[in-house]
């Protein structure tokens, strides 16, 4: 099932526009494992000057990223995996060419279900398409530099993932301590989560490792962040210490701590890099609804 009550965010989760754009998968079955098609609407021409880094937070989603270069006649894809910190991201395309992004980004558990190799070894990590999603890789990379606006783009790419539908890998434990963490805001121990799935806690985290490529305790903190960070932006009335108590931290503390550990800075510049200003704050929540 879909997780419709975890909706993973950005560290700017607002900023749509034509060199950057997000797009939901439109068949319901797709959207249970992609989070989004993303990139560039149509090609742009890079600008000489640098523009400012992007902050990348962990977001546990994973995602196959291809960079078009119109002008070299070029096309370089990698898969990221999930990432449990953060970093920043300079574009390095060359100034005055014309280029375009092109992206997918899964659930964390949902990269597995049409990776053709385990995820193992994957977190934090970028490699190239065709290291797992050789399929994928040699029906969509030589179409990039002809079908050049992001929607037909994003139709291939799905048309293909359906495809796939009825001969996805599977792993029932895998779904069942997925919708625990989720469902639990990721606030679960391991011995608890291990409980929930009959299994016991090394079992669990072997899976996880070839599934997931990261370990259920991690998983389990990152998505606890990912849901504090929904609250901090979604909820006009949020109050750190109700967050405290609802997602189990051990105190204030403990809470600004993780957070800034995560996101490398705290709440309030958080929010304001993320909305702009302080005064977009109420505008924008109402766009996560």
């Amino acid at each position: 099932m879909k997780h419709i009550f975890y909706t993973p965010l950005t560290a700017a989760p607002f900023r749509q526009n034509n060199v950057h754009k997000e797009i939901q998968p439109a068949s319901l079955a797709a959207a249970r494992y992609i989070r989004c098609f993303w990139g560039s609407e149509k090609p742009y021409q890079k600008a000489e000057a640098d523009s400012p880094p992007e902050l990348i937070i962990p977001d546990t989603c994973a995602d196959i990223i291809y960079h078009i270069d119109h002008t070299d006649h070029t096309v370089a894809g990698g898969f990221c995996g999930i990432n449990d910190a953060s970093f920043t991201y300079r574009d390095e395309a060359k100034p005055g060419h014309l280029i375009s992004t092109f992206a997918v980004r899964f659930y964390a558990w949902g990269a597995y279900r049409f990776s053709e190799d385990p995820l193992v070894g994957t977190l934090n990590g970028y490699d190239d398409v065709q290291s797992r999603f050789r399929s994928l890789d040699q029906m969509l990379r030589p179409r990039l530099l002809e079908i050049q606006s992001l929607r037909e783009r994003s139709h291939i790419a799905e048309e293909f993932f359906t495809g796939k539908l009825c001969r996805l890998r599977q792993n029932d434990i895998i779904n069942h301590a997925v919708g625990q963490i989720t469902a639990q805001s990721g606030t679960l121990t391991v011995v608890e989560l291990a409980k929930e799935c009959f299994i016991n806690s090394r079992q669990l985290e072997r899976l996880f490792g070839e599934y997931i490529g990261i370990t259920p305790k991690k998983l389990c903190s990152l998505v606890r962040y990912q849901c504090l960070w929904n609250e901090i932006l979604r909820n006009p009335g949020f109050h750190i210490q109700d967050a405290v108590h609802k997602y189990r931290y051990t105190d204030q503390s403990h809470l600004m701590r993780e957070f800034r550990r995560y996101h490398t800075m705290d709440i309030r510049s958080a929010k304001i890099y993320a909305c702009g200003d302080v005064g977009n704050i109420q505008y924008t929540h109402s766009r996560l609804r």
